[in-house]
C-alpha cells in the first residue's frame, strides 16, 4: 500500500515539474531596424464620398541594420496598403502607402499590420476618418 502511495505521488510530482518548463525566450539585438513612425494613427477626418482617399504612412529606421518590410495588409478590402520594395536603411525615412475606398459612407477605422524584420516584428498602425454623403 505504501509502496503504490508513493508510486503515485512521485508521478503527479514529475508532472507538475514537467509543467514548469518555459519556451525559450527570445532575446532582444539592439542591432536589430527599428521603426520610429511620424504618426501612428492617420485621421482622414469628414472627407466627402469618392475622394481621394490616399494617404501614406512616414518612418525612420532608427535602427543599425537594413528594414526589411516583408508584408503590409489591410484589416478589410476596403484598405490596400503598399510597401516599399527597396530595404530602408538604418537612418533613411521610407513611407507606405494606404488607399482607403471613400465609396462607403459612414465613419471607419481600420488597422494595417506591417510584417517586417524590426524588433517587433507585427506592428499594427491605423487609419480613421467618416465618409459624407454628397451635398445636393
Amino acid at each position: 500500500m505504501k509502496t503504490t502511495r508513493f508510486t503515485i505521488v512521485f508521478l503527479l510530482t514529475s508532472l507538475f515539474c514537467q509543467a514548469q518548463i518555459t519556451e525559450p525566450q527570445e532575446t532582444f539585438d539592439a542591432n536589430a531596424p527599428a521603426f520610429k513612425f511620424e504618426t501612428e494613427i492617420i485621421n482622414y477626418g469628414k472627407i466627402e464620398k469618392d475622394a481621394d482617399g490616399k494617404r501614406a504612412f512616414v518612418f525612420t529606421n532608427i535602427g543599425n541594420r537594413p528594414l526589411i518590410i516583408e508584408k503590409v495588409k489591410g484589416s478589410c478590402g476596403c484598405t490596400v496598403p503598399t510597401k516599399p520594395e527597396a530595404p530602408i536603411m538604418p537612418g533613411e525615412t521610407g513611407t507606405i502607402q494606404v488607399k482607403y475606398a471613400t465609396n462607403r459612407v459612414g465613419r471607419f477605422s481600420k488597422t494595417v499590420t506591417i510584417t517586417s524584420n524590426a524588433s517587433e516584428p507585427k506592428k499594427v498602425v491605423r487609419i480613421k476618418g467618416e465618409v459624407l454623403e454628397p451635398k445636393k
